[in-house]
């Protein structure tokens, strides 16, 4: 029990590096919010998105990680777009809130063969601090010696370029590209923040059923501190109505790109859109060590469409057919 224990701080302690000033990415992005994973999507879709996401990972281990984001994204112009994002993440006693603005410009590289190129950016300002109030005296502590706010804040930049190609998509990003500035309350505290992130997948129709969508995807995150990647691989069924509502249903298989055959996290999701009103869920299974010790990770996914405004650019279509149809140009 005592192994499992260090094991647990370890890996608590990892994943509090990693999380600080990178929003933790699990499934929120399949939630049908590409906005999530790159500045680039601001503005697709000609309507103002709203999505409400809470993430609660390792649900029954006590103090894991737990993650509530708010993101908007609407376009302001012909080409153009603008986004929002607003987070709280806690992992144990440490604490970060923050703040995302992106900004996305769209262009058509070839109207005949449907080939868009988008690019963003992000200015992302980060509050991170450690609850030293819940610091209690232990057997083994009989004292916890801490007399002053643990907290810092920092300031980043995100850059993406988003390519498409009729129903093909691949975007690739850089997170956080300057150096963190370091506290020297910390001891050892990574600089290098940042990371990589790409993600493609493509957009098929069912032969005689234009109603039925089948959308494979990949996503790989690597960070340039220490070299750790990981990839997901998943699979969506989409089906819409005549009145262009719909619902979805699909899988995701993680693992880190050294173990690709032992599975960080498998699972199921789903979601459906009515009205503009939009639910998703989705649960990731553990399987690792701690597999016997939560019942895995639970995302839960709100949201609402509004202030539709149809633009004349074909560039600020998404690669799915059906969803941006009734909005009076199709793709």
């Amino acid at each position: 029990m005592k192994k499992f224990i260090i094991y647990i701080l370890l890996v608590a302690s990892s994943i509090g590096y990693a999380q600080e000033l990178n929003l933790p990415v699990w499934t929120q992005y399949l939630a049908d919010n590409d906005f999530v994973i790159s500045p680039t999507y601001a503005g697709i879709g000609d309507n103002l998105k709203v999505r409400l996401n809470g993430l609660t990972q390792w649900v029954g281990i006590k103090n894991a990680p737990d993650n509530q984001a708010l993101y908007a994204d609407f376009r302001i112009a012909k080409q153009s777009g603008v986004g929002l994002t607003l987070y709280n993440d806690r992992n144990g006693n440490t604490r970060q809130k923050g703040a995302k603005l992106s900004f996305a410009h769209h262009i058509i590289l070839d109207y005949t063969s449907k080939q868009y190129l988008s690019f963003g950016l992000s200015y992302n300002i980060n509050a991170f601090r450690i609850d030293i109030e819940n610091f209690q005296p232990t057997e083994e502590i009989p004292i916890v010696n801490v007399g002053d706010d643990r907290a810092i804040s920092n300031n980043n930049f995100d850059v993406g370029l988003l390519y498409r190609l009729n129903r093909y998509y691949f975007s690739l990003n850089a997170n956080n590209v300057l150096n963190k500035s370091v506290d020297d309350f910390v001891g050892v505290e990574p600089r290098n923040l940042l990371n990589f992130q790409a993600y493609t997948g493509y957009v098929f129709n069912s032969k005689g059923n234009n109603n039925v969508e089948f959308e494979p995807s990949l996503f790989f995150q690597y960070f340039s501190s220490d070299q750790r990647s990981a990839t997901d691989i998943n699979f969506k069924y989409r089906k819409f109505n005549r009145s262009g509502d719909y619902y979805w249903v699909g899988a995701s298989y993680r693992f880190l790109n050294d173990q690709y055959l032992k599975p960080l996290n498998l699972g199921p999701m789903a979601g459906i859109m009515k009205n503009k009103y939009y639910f998703a869920y989705s649960y990731q299974m553990t399987i690792n060590d701690l597999s016997g010790y939560n019942s895995g990770t639970h995302s839960i996914t709100i949201g609402i469409d509004f202030l539709q405004g149809i633009s004349d650019c074909p560039c600020t279509k998404g690669t799915s057919y059906r969803k941006y149809k009734n909005n009076g140009t199709n793709q």
